[in-house]
């Protein structure tokens, strides 16, 4: 029973523990209370809630003196083995043998976090044993930092006579990250802004350094940093603090003493006078392209320590004033001055650091222009510093603070770990993370102070203006740098290798072999806890709502727990679109509230937006049908979200930006344009594997084809076109002319209207939309398309230092029996073949294979992938691999697992309304769901065998891979067609 609302029963800890107090937080409704472990002094921090979701996080300060990736290697090592679960690799096998909502590690600057979600009590009882032995008593085998770390192999396996390189899975991965322009970035920023502390080094692993730490190095950053003296344990739900606190100690902090030593961060020393940095980041260019252009201009201040939180709320608030959108000063700056072609995707407040820094700057600039940004920066600032900001903006900041404290989350991560990360820095740094959870009392002092006619005046003159301890960093590409350190690498490797003697290379032989045989072993896992199909829950069936057909349109009102936010929709069915239409559809869309709209100019509009909402935006959302994939509808939400007190000005604001909007502000739009690209530009390396898959099965249906068009690489490649066409003033007012028409066709179409808030706000929220919405809804012929089925193999070729490979089958649509049966295979096929292969002995950070029902598409991908041949081939290999094999049911009910616990992952109270009218919409009710569900449970493996022999079949496999030059030229693949991004 839950202990929340009783002050009392959170008082009551294990004996082990000291209860020290308890605070009650209103606008989180949940009861924080801290305890202390007695004879090891670990934290522990449980916010008791109603909420069945139990999320479970414990934290360890890791402070790295280097850029091996000492921390980051841990964390992937720590999780390969321990003294109670004995095999391989139990944090992925946990993931299979679970009915988790969220299980991951992460690494920060300087801690390591290990969390977990869970509503099943026994799950989550399991899943604490796995993690607790992981971090206290982890094996920290050789082979697995061999694996997860660094190690030498020969490009010829077993043949000493071929080239050295280097292998792991951390390494591939931070050689995928720092090829981002905006990883490098803040890697270098941080490096000069953090000149003595351990910022100073990239926590994750420099790739050129990653290679430098030695086991025996590793193994006392573990034996020192993973103590219960080091570690902050967070919990969240509603399970009793006492009973989480007997089994942190009865399985884990009763065998350990205090650590005799104080690990922390130490304060940076402060520079006399301001820094300027020039450096230089890697780039492939196609040859349409110039490094004209590309340069990074960042300037950034050191500020005050994090852990205070009224100096964090300061901070926000004066990165908020300054940045937050267009009409703010600093950015409005940032996007009109001419020197670049957007703000730096590192504008704004770091806080997550033991000390804060505050950043602002442009992308697509020229080294030239450094002195006059700098000295532009330095005028605004002055302005501010000496005349302020409007009250109303100050306001709206203030605003912007409430309503992120007040919404209930849970749409990504489980909304019991949102809070947890808004504390845990604080908690890693002995600050108090109580507090900064406790925002109104500060809000409301702060609501105070921006009264005062210097408030904002004193805090930029101090920490800005004033700062000495200020970085000025111009970054720019380099076409040659990438290639000068793989001749660095190569001759590293080609010195190394002649260095060996004959014992030397077979001991690099024998590793190799020995690491393979550990990773084809077959191990028993029954010594891992488990739950099976008996403890699936039942089917949760969907939010309902109430219906209403009002002159306006269709209204769907849903009550739900928002904790005081009303959140509205206003919906379109796609009309039928030209070519040219459903490209412009992502402009149109990513453009929403960034737009003036009837007598407001977009400056207006964005303060408007500040002052009384959390946000308006705008998407789009195409499915087939469940029974024919071919056949598509659409979907044009507008949705924004407000507090109570603001529902009808909300209202008021979405009303007038959706029916008047305004594309004559030329100068930006095309402002709006070059920053689309930007971030375009920068999805690449993080979401490449999603890329390559969209674009693999692009052949196959309307959706898919449409989805890579548009929002995939073909979609990239558009943008970047549409870019360059713009310099042109004429092709800026034609983009104008074609965006003003798409918005009016897209409203000839018929109409519907969602609200999501608390029962007393539902139904008056629904007539002031009403009352608003007087003219009559389209009825404008619903979007439909040609059947689409073509075979694709393309190679798209970036800068990137790591691949991203994808292969795709047609399939069935989802309300298809065998739909069900397809989404099991993904699972059995990446638990029991392309994991190891793919991860464990390729290298790549990650693998699998997944059935898309909405497009009824089978695909297997790779992401930060030192391989393209292999792992291609391995893709094909895992079929082989099923239908030539007998496979026991414990596989197969992991796999059913995987699929149910995806089915049932919740969201936020809000975000599941939205959810369910979306798929009542698209045809998928509560009837189909529980269908789809039906099959999942009922699957046998002979099942995936004959799914697979009858959709995933060689002639039908189409693939798409992306890379970059070199490997490309390497690769032994032929009959691509060649794009480059």
């Amino acid at each position: 029973m839950s202990s929340y609302n009783d002050p009392q029963k959170q008082q009551l800890s294990h004996s082990s523990f000291e209860w020290l107090r308890t605070e009650s937080i209103d606008s989180l409704h949940v009861l924080v209370s801290e305890y202390q472990h007695r004879v090891t002094g670990a934290m522990h921090y449980h916010i008791a809630s109603d909420n069945d979701e139990n999320v479970f996080l414990v934290a360890l300060r890791t402070v790295p003196t280097d850029s091996t990736g000492v921390a980051h290697i841990l964390e992937h090592t720590a999780l390969c083995g321990s003294e109670k679960y004995p095999v391989r690799d139990p944090f992925f096998m946990m993931i299979r043998r679970s009915l988790n909502t969220f299980m991951n590690a992460f690494t920060a600057s300087d801690w390591t976090a290990y969390p977990f979600a869970s509503k099943n009590p026994k799950d989550f009882d399991n899943l604490l044993s796995v993690y607790l032995d992981a971090v206290f008593f982890s094996r920290l085998d050789p082979l697995d930092f061999a694996q997860e770390g660094h190690r030498l192999e020969f490009a010829e396996a077993g043949n000493p006579d071929s080239e050295l390189v280097f292998k792991g899975v951390v390494y591939n991965e931070m050689k995928g990250a720092m090829s981002a322009p905006t990883s490098v970035l803040y890697d270098r920023l941080s490096h000069f802004l953090f000149p003595t502390n351990t910022y100073h080094h990239n926590s994750g692993g420099d790739p050129e350094t990653i290679p430098d730490l030695s086991y025996e190095q590793l193994k006392r950053f573990y034996q020192t940093h993973y103590h219960p003296s080091n570690a902050v344990f967070m919990t969240f739900g509603d399970m009793p603090a006492a009973e989480l606190q007997e089994a942190f100690h009865e399985r884990a902090l009763h065998r350990f003493q205090a650590l005799d030593r104080t690990i922390s961060v130490s304060d940076e020393k402060r520079y006399a006078a301001p820094l300027k940095v020039e450096t230089a980041y890697g780039t492939d260019l196609d040859e349409n392209d110039s490094v004209d252009n590309k340069t990074h201009i960042v300037m950034a201040w050191l500020l005050g320590e994090s852990i205070d939180l009224e100096s964090q709320l300061k901070a926000q608030l004066v990165s908020d004033v300054l940045l937050d959108n267009s009409a703010a000063p600093l950015r409005k700056l940032l996007e009109t001055c001419g020197l670049g072609t957007s703000p730096s995707p590192l504008c704004g407040l770091e806080d997550s650091n033991r000390e804060m820094a505050f950043m602002c700057g442009l992308e697509g600039s020229s080294p030239a222009h450094a002195d006059e940004l700098e000295t532009r920066i330095l005028a605004v600032l002055k302005e501010v510093a000496d005349n302020g900001v409007s009250q109303s903006r100050l306001e709206a900041a203030l605003h912007q603070l409430e309503l992120s404290q007040r919404e209930i989350g849970g749409d990504s991560y489980p909304y019991g770990l949102q809070i947890m990360m808004g504390a845990i820095s604080t908690a890693m740094h002995r600050g108090d993370p109580i507090a900064l959870l406790n925002l109104d009392p500060v809000l409301d002092k702060l609501r105070e102070e921006i009264k005062q006619p210097d408030f904002v005046q004193q805090l930029v003159k101090t920490w800005l203006l004033d700062n000495p301890h200020q970085v000025r960093l111009v970054m720019k590409p380099d076409t040659d740098m990438e290639s000068v350190k793989e001749n660095q690498i190569k001759a590293k490797l080609h010195k190394l290798k002649a260095s060996l003697d004959a014992t030397q290379k077979q001991s690099i032989i024998d590793l190799a072999r020995k690491l393979e045989e550990r990773q084809q072993l077959e191990e028993d896992e029954s010594v891992l806890p488990k739950v099976g199909l008996d403890d699936v829950p039942a089917a949760i069936p969907m939010p309902t709502c109430t219906t209403q057909d009002q002159a306006s349109g269709k209204h769907s009102l849903y009550s739900r727990g928002t904790n005081g936010l009303v959140y509205q929709q206003v919906l379109y069915e796609l009309p039928q679109l030209s070519t040219d239409e459903l490209q412009l559809m992502p402009l149109l869309t990513r453009f929403t509230g960034e737009l003036g709209a009837g007598a407001d100019d977009y400056l207006t509009i964005q303060d408007r937006i500040n002052e009384v909402s959390g946000g308006v935006y705008s998407y789009s959302v195409l499915r087939g049908a469940i029974d024919d994939e071919q056949s598509v509808k659409g979907l044009l939400t507008f949705s924004g979200k407000a507090l109570k007190r603001n529902s009808n000005a909300l209202a008021d604001l979405m009303h007038q930006i959706i029916e008047q909007p305004r594309f004559d502000e030329l100068e930006h739009l095309r402002e709006l344009v070059a920053q689309q690209r930007s971030r375009l530009d920068q999805s690449i390396t993080g979401q490449g594997h999603a890329l390559a898959m969209m674009a693999a099965s692009s052949g196959m249906n309307p959706t898919s084809q449409l989805s890579h068009q548009i929002g995939g690489l073909a979609g990239i490649r558009a943008i970047k076109d549409l870019d360059h066409s713009l310099n042109e003033s004429a092709s800026v007012e034609q983009l104008s002319e074609r965006l003003d028409a798409l918005s009016q066709t897209l409203r000839s179409s018929s109409r519907q209207f969602v609200v999501v808030a608390e029962q007393d706000a539902t139904e008056s929220t629904g007539a002031y939309i009403n009352s608003l919405w007087t003219s009559a809804a389209g009825n404008a012929e619903p979007i439909a398309f040609h059947s689409v089925r073509e075979q694709i193999k393309q190679a798209w070729l970036t800068s990137t230092q790591v691949n991203f490979c994808a292969k795709a089958y047609p399939t069935v649509p989802s309300d298809h029996p065998d739909s069900a049966t397809l989404s099991v295979l993904g699972g059995f096929l990446r638990n029991g073949y392309l994991h190891r292969t793919i991860r464990e002995q390729g290298g790549a950070y990650g693998g699998g294979a997944s059935q898309e029902p909405n497009i009824a598409a089978f695909r297997f991908y790779s992401y930060r992938d030192p391989r393209l041949q292999g792992t291609l081939e391995d893709f094909d290999k895992s079929i082989e691999w099923l239908l030539s094999k007998e496979h026991g049911y414990q596989p197969l009910e992991e796999a059913i697992l995987g699929v149910i616990g995806a089915l049932d992952k919740p969201g936020s109270p809000a975000g599941e309304a939205k959810q369910a009218f979306q798929s009542h919409w698209f045809g998928r009710d509560d009837a189909f769901q529980n269908r789809f569900r039906e099959r999942v449970l009922s699957t046998r493996v002979e099942d995936l065998k004959r799914v697979a022999e009858t959709y995933l079949k060689p002639d039908l496999a189409s693939v798409a891979v992306i890379t970059h030059k070199p490997a490309w030229q390497s690769a032994h693949l032929s009959g691509y067609q060649i794009h480059t991004i």
